[in-house]
């Protein structure tokens, strides 16, 4: 699931834990469990009475914390932390968040998972009032929005600059008494909130992170809601009464880890579902199925399961390879597939195959993955995808925000076929996916985005609006 295989990311994942004498150290394991979302860097501030300390830099969790002091400075009982990918922004150190503020009147932490559709706008309408700016994430705007309000408390200044961003967002936010989590008024992205045997509360992108520390779920945080954590225990507010659900398809299809619940359903049991329709909606006759490491996984073994044809490993991932990312081409980022992949020839070859995938977003890995199987000695790859076609750009916190970056918004289902050489090609249906996963929500699409397959948008797009024509 990164970067070197897929070339389609998630932006973050954000963890905060309040009440805990060791929460840097209970952050750095839920930030662990969280480092699919990304792995570009890291970061944790702690709040120790009152005083808040924070460190962060480029690179993996375990690289950012290497050494010992880094972790150990950052005493208290409360923590945010971040593992970062860019959507927003570029790869710098400014950019890698928790960002901390230090005001006269108290500091404060902010983390975000997200992508906000008018933050140009107003970053220009803050500039020209003389904001400075640090980096040029869009999470800042948060807080240039809260000290520009009049409010008398902290609360109230959150819930008015809540009201001004638009888009996707999922923010942690830590000051002197109170830990903040709120989420955008669509839920695209997850957020959960679970509970530690000490009475600790966490918040994080995912379950799988609450079940990492050993905290027990105690609820999904909902569309418009700010959930404040301190001293006195839980409260939950609201700063909007305008939601919808509009939960982000790809999270079941791709980026959530397959042990993480969103909305009550697993994501691992949704993705057994896809490969299961699929395999009703575009049946062929094979020897075995097979599906790419790792997320398609669970959807090869639903194909197989409803198929009956046999499920093998027809595909190796090589754990230890370089992050092949950093890499400043496209082309040699692509030759890292080769790395990452490895094909079983002793499996596959001879062998009428079916390749199971998540999805093909620029075409150039499905045919490089098709060409394994076949330089391995596969006789027919006929690959079948539990995602409809992407054709539309996100703008909602995945890096793909132009057509002309998608193969399926400029080419035929037989054009792609032909291009990455497979025997055949069929996609799951925008009905089957949706049945798939099952969240009968009372809202289109039963809860879930579905632009990136029909290009209908649950919100208003802002500065973001032209890019569609791109």
């Amino acid at each position: 699931m990164s970067y070197e295989v897929k070339s389609l990311n998630e932006e973050c994942g954000v963890f905060g834990i309040w009440g805990h004498p060791e929460a840097s150290r209970v952050t750095y394991f839920g930030l662990h469990s969280l480092q699919h979302r990304g792995q570009e860097g890291a970061g944790i501030v702690s709040n120790n009475q009152g005083v808040l300390k924070g460190h962060r830099d480029l690179g993996l969790l375990t690289e950012v914390f290497g050494k010992a002091e880094n972790l150990e400075k950052l005493t208290g009982n409360a923590s945010i932390g971040h593992v970062r990918y860019a959507t927003s922004g570029t790869g710098e150190v400014n950019n890698i968040q928790p960002f901390l503020f230090k005001f006269f009147d108290g500091d404060f932490a902010l983390a975000h998972n997200g992508n906000l559709t008018n933050a140009k706008t107003l970053r220009h309408e803050v500039e020209k009032e003389g904001g400075i700016f640090h980096s040029n994430s869009d999470t800042e705007i948060l807080m240039h929005l809260i000290r520009r309000s009049e409010k008398e408390t902290f609360k109230n200044r959150l819930k008015e600059a809540l009201n001004q961003v638009k888009g996707g967002f999922a923010y942690v936010l830590l000051t002197d008494d109170a830990l903040y989590a709120a989420l955008d008024s669509n839920a695209f992205r997850p957020l959960a909130v679970g509970q530690m045997k000490s009475g600790a509360y966490v918040v994080a992108s995912e379950t799988c992170a609450l079940d990492s520390v050993g905290a027990e779920f105690v609820r999904d945080v909902e569309p418009g809601e700010v959930i404040i954590i301190n001293d006195e225990g839980m409260t939950i507010e609201t700063y909007t009464k305008e939601t919808q659900y509009s939960i982000c398809s790809m999270e079941y299809i791709y980026f959530a880890r397959p042990d993480s619940n969103i909305k009550g359903i697993n994501v691992h049991s949704a993705r057994k579902k896809m490969g299961k329709t699929l395999a009703k909606e575009a049946p062929v006759e094979a020897d075995m199925v097979i599906g790419v490491p790792n997320s398609s996984l669970s959807a090869a073994s639903g194909y197989a399961e409803e198929s009956g044809i046999p499920y093998e490993m027809g595909l190796v991932k090589n754990q230890y390879v370089a992050r092949t990312f950093i890499q400043p081409t496209q082309e040699l980022r692509e030759e890292g597939v080769r790395m990452k992949l490895s094909a079983v020839r002793g499996v596959v070859e001879g062998k009428k195959i079916i390749l199971v995938d998540d999805s093909i977003v620029r075409g150039t890995t499905s045919r490089r993955i098709v060409k394994l199987l076949k330089d391995a000695g596969a006789k027919e790859v006929h690959v079948r995808i539990s995602a409809p076609p992407l054709k539309y750009p996100c703008f909602y916190g995945i890096d793909i925000q132009t057509k002309k970056e998608l193969i399926a918004s400029n080419h035929s289902n037989e054009e792609i076929r032909e291009i990455i050489e497979a025997d055949s090609l069929e996609f799951i249906s925008e009905e089957g996916l949706i049945n798939s996963i099952g969240l009968k929500l009372d809202a289109p699409y039963s809860g879930l985005c579905m632009a990136y397959f029909n290009g209908d948008y649950p919100t208003e797009l802002y500065d973001y609006q032209q890019n569609l024509a791109n």
